[in-house]
């Protein structure tokens, strides 16, 4: 078995494995965006010694942990209000719920930005993955794995 590791950027999950896309893609991407901005990092970014291979994980392994504000970029003034960088960070994660359903609209996120109304919890986002046993498996035609765990796929027109 090969393990493979689905590494979407800003890609809904939704349209990375079926094709199926939605306003609901969109703001999946948005919350990508908002958190990359908070954190002063890229999604796709990886760090040793992280618990996630991206960010998005990072960010729901702090927030679960009441821990959320230790992704805040470093390089930003302390002068910022932290009850807002946690009200941000909890919309980017409703807007990368692994549940499109669950999501957000972007006039809904729109009003939660300029608004102090009560947040929803959100719930498990997309593509988390702690580590090897988490990441889903494939197998390969080969019948082996590489050494570096890469794999290369040619698309061939009919």
């Amino acid at each position: 078995m090969e393990t493979a590791v689905i590494n979407t950027g800003y890609m809904s999950p939704e349209y990375a494995m079926d094709g199926r896309y939605s306003t609901k893609s969109d703001v999946f991407s948005f919350g990508v965006l908002l958190l990359e901005i908070i954190a002063g990092k890229r999604n796709t970014d990886c760090e040793k010694g992280r618990s996630s291979p991206n960010l998005i994980g990072h960010v729901w392994l702090l927030w679960t942990e009441g821990m959320a504000l230790d992704i805040v970029d470093s390089t930003l003034p302390q002068s910022y209000s932290p009850a807002l960088v946690l009200r941000c960070i909890q919309i980017g994660l409703l807007c990368v719920q692994e549940n499109a359903e669950n999501r957000p609209s972007l006039s809904e996120v729109a009003f939660m930005l300029s608004n102090e109304t009560p947040l929803s919890p959100p719930q498990k986002p997309a593509f988390l993955f702690h580590g090897d046993r988490d990441r889903p498996e494939t197998s390969t035609s080969g019948g082996g794995s590489s050494i570096n765990e890469v794999t290369v796929t040619t698309i061939i027109a009919r």
